[in-house]
């Protein structure tokens, strides 16, 4: 018989599934698939939903609709471990966080296919989070190392993750709507899974296909602003006018259009209609929850202690990006050091979980699709944790979330989801 931290345990990871079916691209993508041009289509895929996303174009185009194979090509990038079996578009996996030989090799062969279309052709580009570093093509005069260099030191700034795209698209020849142009004069579709906070379609996998708002000096001001050290040849690239983004009104986005398949809200308003069906209140704090992991922590867990107060039966739901800014050499996530900091604020508090994952199955880690997604906490976590003689505080100042729930058994490792919507947390509340 489970108890009653298990029951809550069970409920949270329920919750995460549900999360994560109501954007796979079997669930949202068919319905806004365009239909086949006169000419080719090319289909142009990147992200950790690209091999999914590739599969059911396919099975769309070529199985229901009967289409000849010989009209439909294109290439596929996901992660390593998030490929899916695909018969006509070709499928390759590439590195993520930090960009691979393989994204390299795969970036020039897309833009090579996005520059054979014509104008009785159809570029249909499926996008997901993770395109930033599966699609990887530097700007004239800038190394591949160069780019790896300026990927992890943005990862270790704190920054957030649209002041890292910013920076990435002045320094690529492919992000920042510059695909676009290769793709330019056929007809050009984008469809993008969302894992960003706000939808912004520029930010999703660096905007390729669409339109850039930011500027060379944004991008300059987010290298001053997080005291980044970059290489000298970046730091040139960035002072090069030529390396600026086409704006709105550039000839190459006539005629294109671009729509949202999946969004994060849509995934929480899935898992708010299934708490309010298992009787609690539901206490949504929105899909776009931004900030340091373990400030944001202490905030939730904060809440959570006056709705105990108040005697209510609930569940507080999150999504969004947060952020972690290393300081430590441990090993983790954003999800994992919220939880770890989570289970601080929560401590000896009954009848109270949480769950805290990325909604694409891995969170941090060092690029592996078994890297663990978050993890799962109770009020019970710090004193389990002490039997074993683990001190929570120091390994969060060690930045080291991944080893303490590994030792407690309690990480969460679904493996790859094959979709793409972003953080999501929930606390449990239930009367103890």
């Amino acid at each position: 018989m489970l108890t009653t931290n298990g029951v809550l345990h069970e409920l949270l990871v329920d919750l995460f599934r549900t999360a994560v079916a109501a954007a796979h691209p079997a669930q949202c993508l068919p319905n806004l698939l365009p239909p086949m041009p006169a000419g080719r289509l090319i289909l142009l895929a990147a992200g950790k939903a690209a091999g999914a996303m590739t599969e059911v174009a396919e099975n769309h185009y070529l199985k229901d609709l009967g289409e000849n194979t010989g009209r439909l090509c294109g290439l596929a990038v996901a992660r390593h471990g998030y490929a899916r079996p695909t018969r006509t578009v070709d499928l390759i996996e590439a590195g993520h966080p930090v960009p691979d030989a393989a994204g390299l090799a795969a970036a020039l062969r897309v833009l090579a296919l996005a520059d054979s279309g014509g104008p009785n052709d159809l570029v249909l580009v499926l996008m997901s989070g993770g395109a930033s570093a599966n699609w990887i093509a530097p700007a004239k005069g800038i190394s591949f190392e160069n780019k790896q260099s300026v990927t992890r030191a943005l990862l270790r700034s704190g920054a957030a993750i649209g002041e890292i795209n910013v920076v990435r698209k002045h320094l690529s020849r492919i992000k920042g709507g510059r695909l676009a142009r290769h793709a330019y004069p056929a007809r050009l579709v984008t469809i993008a899974i969302s894992d960003v906070p706000g939808d912004d379609p520029s930010a999703i996998g660096s905007g390729p296909t669409v339109p850039d708002p930011s500027t060379l000096a944004e991008a300059r001001a987010i290298v001053t602003r997080y005291q980044l050290d970059l290489p000298e040849a970046v730091t040139q690239a960035l002072n090069d006018p030529a390396n600026e983004t086409p704006k709105p009104g550039d000839p190459a986005f006539a005629g294109s259009s671009f729509a949202l398949a999946a969004r994060p809200s849509d995934s929480m308003r899935a898992v708010e209609a299934k708490v309010r069906a298992a009787g609690y209140d539901c206490i949504a704090l929105g899909a776009d929850v931004e900030g340091e992991a373990r400030e944001v922590a202490r905030a939730h867990g904060k809440l959570a202690h006056e709705l105990r107060s108040q005697g209510k039966r609930a569940v507080i739901l999150s999504g969004g990006e947060l952020t972690v800014t290393i300081r430590g050499k441990g090993r983790g996530g954003p999800n994992q050091e919220y939880a770890l900091a989570l289970a601080v604020a929560l401590d000896g508090m009954p009848g109270v979980a949480a769950l805290a994952g990325d909604t694409d199955g891995t969170d941090g880690g060092g690029g592996s699709a078994t890297d663990p997604a978050g993890a799962v906490i109770d009020g019970g976590t710090v004193a389990r944790a002490r039997a074993l003689g683990l001190d929570p505080a120091a390994f969060l100042a060690d930045n080291n979330s991944t080893g303490f729930f590994e030792a407690l058994g309690d990480l969460l490792t679904p493996g790859p989801t094959f979709t793409n919507v972003n953080d999501f947390r929930a606390i449990v509340v239930d009367r103890p």
